[in-house]
Parts: C-alpha cells; structure tokens; sequence
C-alpha cells in the first residue's frame, strides 16, 4: 500500500473552533505544521463571501486568537503562533484602508492653509501702503515708559501730603498709625539672621565681622564664611559697611524731631493729637529712608566712584547695580532731588486725580498712606498694592486718568 510522504511525517492534528463575523461556527481540522494562510483559505471556503478565485480574498481577511485576542500572521505556522487544540479563532474581514485624498481636496485643504496663514512682510506693506506713516521709535517708547515711571513718583509725593492733610483731621488716625508704626518696627530691614550668625560665631568669627559678612552676601552662610575668610587680613574688616548708620545716631534724630515739634506746638490741647500724627509721620518716613545695598554700593566704589555719588545712583535705580553703573556713566538724569519733588499741585493731571472719587475716598485710609510710601522706596511692591482690595481701587484710578492724560 502506499502512502504519501507528508502523511507519515504530519503533525499532530487539532482541532480549531472557528467563528465568522457572520455568526457561523464550525471545526476545523489542521495540523501543528498547517500555515496560518492556509487555514484562512480553508475557513474561507466556508464563508459566502469568500472564495479563492478572489485572489484579494485572503489577504482581506485576519484570523485573530479569542483567547490572546492576538492577530495571527499568515507567514508562521499555527505552532509557532502557539494556537492549542479547541482553541477558538475568529475569521474577520479587515477595515478598508481609507482612500487617498483627490487632488480637488488637496488643493483645497491647501488654499485653506495659505488662506489662515499670516501675512508676510511683503504683504502687509502692500496692504499699508497708502496709510500716513508715523516714526515709533523704540528709544522714543522707551522714553515714554520712564517718564511715566518718574511722573508716578511724583504723583505718589504729592499726595502723601494731601493724605497727611485728610489724615491729620481723623481723631482715630493716631492709634491706627500708631499701630503701624509699630508694625515697622518689627520689620526693620537692619536685622541679621540670628541663626545664620549663630553658625558663624560658632566657627570663631567675631560677631561685628560675621554680622557684616552676613549683610553683603545676602544672609548666605558658606558665601559669608568665604568672604571672611578672604578679607581676614585685610585692616578694613572691622569698619561700618558704606551708608550704614549708628544706632545711636538712629535714635538720635526721633527725640530731636520730638523736642523741636513740642516746642512749636506749646500747651496748645488742640493741636496735641495733629502734632503726634506728625510725629509718627515722620518716625514712618525715617524706618522708610532708602537703605543701599553694601555689597553695591562696595563694588561701584571699587571702580572709583564717590561714595555719596554710587549712594545716589544706587537710590536712583532701586539698588539695580547695573543701572546704578549706567547712572554714573551717563548724565545722571533724574537726579536725586527730582525725586522728592511732587507734581504740579496745579497741572491738570493732578486736579485730575484730586477730581476723582475713588481717589478721595482712599486718601482718608491710612493703609493707603503707607502704600503710597512703600512704593516710593520700593517700586517693586506697587504689584502686591494694586491687587489689594482697599488700595487697588485707588492705584487703577491713577493709572487710567495718567494714560487718558498723557494721550491727549
């Protein structure tokens, strides 16, 4: 008898569950050898809408695992894609590739594109072409900004003394400022890191030099320690940091001002509460003085500048020691007078604002007081004002009425 060669050496036989997308089921019989490929032809034949004169047929087809949910590959066999006897298969017909776009759609997705897409230089002079030109120089905006900056201090000047005025007149206004005062006192900047000192008293330093170490790096312990340990020879190390005063000299001026005020105002009961208003007012603008950077104010003397000079540039610029440097370089404008000099009380700017409700209503706040005098000394903190529910309200007024101004 004889039998074929592929019979002998065939593999074990299995047998498959297969399902169509249709919902007919059936066995299939195929051995461990049997190629993916050929068992979708034979599950085909099953199939209505499959034959194999359809060469495309098979290839539209995929059989997938149930269990693994994996796509079989038609090239590997059903042993190398790990199919086991009564496992279940299903017979799929693959999604249609999406057709490719015409050349009328790609065209007019295109024109679509060029249509949302911004102008370049060329075309935007051809559309301006007949429009007045105007010379928006960037040195002449930039002008224009400073200016404003130097009007807004101005403007801040003037009316710290219409709300000393107002604030002279309010009985309640001198425990309120009193209380303010005290405030300051807590946050004088003079004070140095009790802990950072500490560290460094702890390594041998003496305190004085610690202390001043500490106040030109920033309260940085490892850059203080490298400072002293650099400047340890040098015969300066113990001097009073430049601009820096005495406490003795600090306290000095308070009782003076306090002596000069009582004489002026005599046993006057009246004018008591007005005269200890203006007390405190003064004690605000002194805990208020500009206080230069040490590490700034040594670096420009190191270039040769006088130390009244860089304490100028340094009050000038708001202790930016690159601008600072540009100031003394350059024609040094404003200079340090301009900046305590208030507006015009008669310009039209300043009646403006005086004009102005919000502005009137603020003035009589003693928060707003100190807000006008927080900005002058630290123009950086206008930002914390402005989102501030009392003082806001009054620094949008000012901002609106300058800019309507200085358009017209």
């Amino acid at each position: 008898m004889f039998v074929q060669e592929e019979k002998i050496f065939a593999g074990q036989v299995l047998r498959l569950h297969i399902c169509a997308s249709d919902g007919a089921e059936w066995l299939e019989e195929a051995t461990e050898d049997t190629s993916v490929e050929k068992l979708k032809e034979r599950c085909l034949k099953h199939c209505a809408h499959g034959s194999l004169e359809d060469p495309k047929s098979v290839t539209h087809h995929k059989l997938i695992h149930a269990a693994s949910e994996r796509v079989l590959s038609d090239a590997r066999t059903i042993l190398e894609e790990n199919v086991q006897d009564q496992d279940v298969l299903l017979l799929i017909k693959k999604r249609a590739p999406s057709p490719l776009p015409r050349m009328a759609d790609v065209s007019a997705e295109e024109k679509k594109k060029q249509e949302e897409k911004a102008p370049d230089r060329e075309a935007i002079f051809r559309a301006t072409a007949n429009l007045p030109s105007y010379n928006m120089d960037r040195a002449e905006v930039q002008t224009n900004v400073r200016d404003f900056q130097t009007e807004l201090r101005k403007i801040l000047v003037s009316l710290i003394e219409v709300a000393q005025k107002l604030l002279a007149l309010n009985p309640d206004a001198v425990e309120l400022f009193k209380k303010a005062n005290a405030m300051l006192d807590e946050e004088e900047d003079g004070r140095v890191d009790e802990a950072a000192l500490r560290q460094l008293t702890e390594m041998g330093f003496p305190e004085s030099r610690a202390a001043k170490a500490l106040r030109l790096n920033h309260m940085s312990v490892p850059q203080a320690m490298e400072w002293l340990i650099e400047h340890a020879e040098d015969p300066t190390i113990d001097s009073p940091l430049p601009g820096q005063a005495s406490p003795g000299g600090a306290e000095a001026a308070p009782e003076g001002a306090s002596e000069a005020a009582g004489t002026s105002t005599g046993d006057a009961g009246d004018e008591e509460p007005r005269d200890e208003l203006t007390e405190i007012f003064k004690k605000i603008r002194r805990k208020r003085e500009f206080r230069a950077d040490a590490r700034a104010v040594i670096s420009l003397m190191e270039m040769g500048f006088d130390e009244k000079e860089v304490m100028d540039a340094l009050r000038v610029n708001n202790n930016q020691q690159s601008a600072a440097c540009e100031w003394l370089l350059g024609d040094r404008k404003p200079s340090p007078e301009e900046l305590d000099k208030g507006i015009d009380p008669d310009s039209p700017l300043f009646q403006a604002i005086l004009d102005n409700p919000v502005v009137q209503l603020g003035l009589t706040n003693p928060k707003t007081l100190l807000a006008f005098e927080d900005m002058l000394d630290n123009p950086l903190n206008s930002t914390q004002w402005m989102n501030d529910p009392e003082t806001g309200p009054v620094m949008l007024q000012i901002s609106r009425i300058f800019q309507t101004l200085n358009r017209t």
